[in-house]
């Protein structure tokens, strides 16, 4: 298998070429279960923030293969994909990456009847999509489908640069929002939920997770639908997941309302693992530092 591309920077291949392997001169073909890396086809505001992580992949040359579902959810399921340059040393940054990719369902096959509550002091741009929507029209559910992976995406976006603790975005396409795989090898970490801990751990996951609260809190955000099962423990480091109900604290009339429901649902768990907590008096420590 030989590549012949002397391309000097593949990221920046234009959007209308990633389709064509010629660009790369491949002698190779995806197989089953695989496609061209679709890094080339996503336009700047598609791709996670600067700096970039050394770990991504953004060759024009790569393939990425389907290694199966991660895990399924309410409104999308996980499926793990594998991102790499054949016959590149898998062991160099930039030549080979497993990334997690959250592909959203249809409507009639989701909670997305739900997501009134989080989108409120939202806006669609064109009012042809709100109406669609509301009519819950064909067109309007895929509308939906990609006005949440791209909620998803943005929210990712946004955190990262805020410093939070939640997976790097590396790209969104339509409705599959492609981003840090959270684990070790192909083994997904576990969430929150599942973990035993000492005592001592249990503190340092709850300061965690206080932390990035407030980190949300100082940038008038909540995570809107915080609990044991959207969060990851990973080497002791809690990952928030699960992000495209993120919701404006100021624009959105139930911000508050679902800010101390996430305290509620954080404190409950730790309170049952024995650990001393007070969702009120962490909710109003959270509302005192809202812009």
């Amino acid at each position: 298998m030989t590549f012949l591309s002397s391309l000097d920077d593949p990221a920046d291949v234009p959007p209308h070429a990633a389709s064509a392997p010629e660009l790369a001169f491949q002698t190779v073909e995806p197989g089953d279960g695989q496609r061209w890396s679709t890094w080339p086809a996503t336009t700047p505001s598609e791709r996670g923030p600067m700096p970039r992580p050394a770990w991504l992949v953004t060759s024009a040359a790569a393939i990425d293969t389907e290694l199966g579902v991660v895990k399924t959810g309410k409104e999308g399921d996980v499926f793990l994909i594998e991102r790499a340059v054949p016959d590149a040393p898998p062991d160099v940054a930039g030549n080979h990456v497993v990334l997690a990719a959250k592909r959203y369902r249809g409507s009639e096959h989701s909670d997305f009847h739900r997501s009134a509550i989080y989108t409120e002091g939202r806006g669609l741009r064109r009012t042809r999509d709100v109406r669609a929507v509301a009519r819950g029209t064909s067109f309007g559910r895929a509308v939906a489908r990609v006005q949440w992976a791209t909620a998803e995406f943005e929210a990712l976006c946004r955190l990262t640069e805020l410093g939070a603790a939640v997976p790097y975005p590396v790209q969104v396409s339509e409705t599959e929002v492609l981003m840090e795989f959270i684990g070790d090898g192909r083994t997904a970490a576990p969430r929150l939920a599942q973990v035993r801990a000492t005592p001592a751990e249990l503190r340092d996951l709850f300061h965690q997770i206080v932390e990035f609260m407030h980190v949300l809190a100082a940038n008038g955000l909540a995570h809107g639908d915080l609990s044991p099962y959207n969060l990851l423990v990973h080497r002791g480091r809690v990952v928030a997941i699960d992000l495209p109900q993120v919701v404006d604290l100021v624009s959105n009339p139930q911000g508050l309302d679902l800010l101390h429901r996430d305290c509620v649902n954080v404190c409950d768990w730790f309170t049952r693992q024995r650990l001393e907590c007070d969702a009120e008096q962490l909710f109003g420590e959270l509302v005192a530092v809202i812009w």
